[in-house]
């Protein structure tokens, strides 16, 4: 049975591995919606903290006498470099990628409350203040993306119709 050092690490490194995860699929979705100037804004936004936070993470690992996970790092940007081979081949891709994002943010919000929970158990106010800024910034990204979900629906169906109307 782990203690509670070991599970914040644990978690820690799964953060890590997932913020890199979040930086090849941002990094990905970024260079394909250049029709969609006020999304690709944002994300490029969202890349730039997202580097940030991957420095964030490593940074509270290593004061907890931890490292970061290689196995998990490499895992975590492979399944982020599938994610977004698959998307080239969608045509829908800057809904589907839209929705992926959103959901994969509303996980991020869900680990940084459990670690924040966790340092504040152990003591660790430096993690749980680092934790906070970056939730902080996943909740901004998220309350981003729904808000802008139907604007970005409506974009993509003009489009579409107008695609198919040069096509008639």
């Amino acid at each position: 049975m782990a203690t509670a050092e070991e599970h914040l690490v644990e978690w820690l490194r799964d953060a890590h591995a997932m913020e890199q995860q979040a930086e090849t699929m941002l990094s990905s979705f970024a260079g394909r919606v250049e029709n969609y100037p006020d999304l690709k804004s944002r994300i490029e936004r969202h890349l730039e903290e997202t580097r940030q936070q991957v420095q964030i993470i490593r940074r509270c690992i290593v004061r907890r006498g931890g490292d970061t996970s290689t196995i998990k790092d490499l895992a975590a940007k492979f399944v982020a470099m599938t994610q977004g081979f698959g998307g080239v081949f969608a045509g829908d891709e800057v809904i589907k990628g839209s929705m992926a994002s959103y959901s994969f943010e509303e996980v991020e919000i869900a680990s940084y409350t459990v670690l924040i929970a966790a340092a504040e158990a152990l003591g660790d106010h430096e993690t749980r203040s680092a934790c906070e800024a970056i939730l902080a910034q996943e909740e901004n990204m998220a309350q981003w993306l729904r808000a802008h979900l139907p604007e970005i629906t409506t974009q993509y169906l003009r489009r579409e119709a107008m695609h198919l109307e040069e096509q008639h």
